[in-house]
């Protein structure tokens, strides 16, 4: 009999969204999630897989804390060949932490995959099911906004890499909204879950 494998949820959306906070009510539930964000921070962080390769492709960016954001943010930004070339280090590295992840849970009914950028890549190619966080564009603005540091250019920068909201709604399984209370969201990511996990949670 070939062994079955878990569920994959791919949970992905937009800057603003709520995503971090629709993942946390998946671990809440018994979930195991995958947080690529976190995953980045690891392998650029200090003693990270990734430094040695980001130093030599962009000189003086790292040190022994890690890479420095702001260095490196003025190395790549505008320009996409450089991106191209970060992400050509950074991807590979992230990709392996993944796979670790589902070898660590490959006994599991279900697991979720949290990745802004699933569906901008090819990530969806490996869930089973897309899972779109969204929220109305006002709702979004003024929590993105409301980050320390953050300006509506940065915002709008940011949008410009990412795939429309609507879009994505488009390609979702399932949208999990996330501005018109709390009691929806929580319900929608139970929903999920229970569907998931093919047994009862309360």
């Amino acid at each position: 009999m070939k062994p079955r494998r878990p569920i994959v949820i791919g949970l992905t959306g937009s800057i603003g969204m709520g995503k971090s906070k629709v993942a946390s009510k998946f671990r809440h539930l018994g979930l195991p999630v995958f947080d690529a964000d976190a995953a980045v921070r690891e392998v650029q962080g200090p003693g990270g897989v990734a430094l040695p390769a980001i130093e030599a492709a962009f000189p003086g960016t790292t040190g022994p804390a890690g890479v420095d954001r702001a260095k490196l943010g003025a190395a790549v930004f505008g320009n996409p060949e450089a991106l191209r070339k970060l992400e050509k280090i950074v991807h590979p590295a992230v990709g392996e932490l993944q796979r670790r992840f589902r070898r660590k849970h490959r006994g599991r009914r279900a697991i979720v995959l949290d990745i802004p950028l699933l569906l901008e890549g090819e990530g969806w190619k490996t869930v089973d099911l897309i899972a779109v966080v969204s929220a109305p564009f006002h709702v979004q603005r003024a929590r993105v906004l409301a980050r320390p540091g953050m300006t509506r250019e940065k915002f709008h920068n940011v949008l410009k890499h990412q795939m429309p909201d609507a879009r994505k709604r488009r390609l979702a399984d399932v949208v999990i909204e996330t501005g018109r209370g709390r009691l929806l969201t929580f319900r929608t990511v139970r929903a999920i879950a229970r569907a998931s996990l093919g047994s009862r949670i309360s």
